[in-house]
């Protein structure tokens, strides 16, 4: 990070202290960006899964040659604070989970704030399965409200289409608890895109040049 903001203008600062005084900083109310025509060009990626113990920096590192070029990797997928938009590890995510839910729990009885998310609805979902005779199955799943999903008839049934054909049609409901919406909501960031090193090594040049 620290020669990320070398590349950043200085600007002075006036110091009100016990001593009044002028201090040269690194202006960092200045963001680098990437335009949109860039960021939407996908012959210049390569798509990554972002592994249990992957950093910015560890990728960076593999990939472009430094750990220090971690800031292209999170430019690279719009990602503001390093902290929460990248995926947590499984551990740092149950505490999160736990900090974030204790006010829910009835801690008197011995409750967690992870134990309140596991057994407690974050959303309910009807599911509706086509299954063709020759096996092609077809899955449309609707989030619904509670007394909808209360309401939801679990069925199989065959239908016979115009063309007649016979497809089997199973309805069924789900739920999601805050535990695992938490979970997929984690996961969902582990799909990066990654810059290929050799557009990554000009858009570096393009970045000293800018603040140059």
């Amino acid at each position: 990070m620290a020669k990320y903001f070398n590349y950043f203008p200085k600007t002075v600062y006036t110091l009100q202290n016990e001593v009044v005084g002028v201090e040269t900083i690194t202006n960092l109310v200045s963001r680098f960006t990437l335009e949109k025509s860039f960021l939407d060009n996908t012959s210049i990626y390569l798509k990554y899964d972002v592994q249990e113990s992957d950093t910015p920096e560890i990728i960076a590192d593999k990939l472009y040659g430094s750990p220090e070029r971690h800031w292209i990797v999170l430019a690279a997928n719009e990602m503001i604070d390093p902290q929460f938009d990248w995926p947590l590890e499984y551990r740092t995510l149950n505490r999160v989970i736990e900090n974030k839910y204790l006010a829910n729990a009835n801690t008197s009885l011995g409750e967690t704030g992870l134990s309140w998310s596991q057994s407690n609805i974050h959303s309910y979902y009807q599911v509706e399965k086509r299954t063709s005779a020759s096996g092609t199955e077809f899955e449309k799943k609707v989030q619904v409200d509670a007394n909808t999903y209360a309401n939801v008839v679990v069925s199989s049934t065959n239908v016979t289409l115009n063309s007649g054909a016979v497809i089997t049609v199973d309805v069924s409901k789900e739920t999601k608890t805050y535990y695992d919406f938490e979970i997929e909501e984690n996961e969902n960031k582990r799909s990066i895109r990654l810059i290929k090193p050799e557009f990554a090594f000009e858009l570096e040049n393009q970045l000293k040049q800018l603040f140059a």
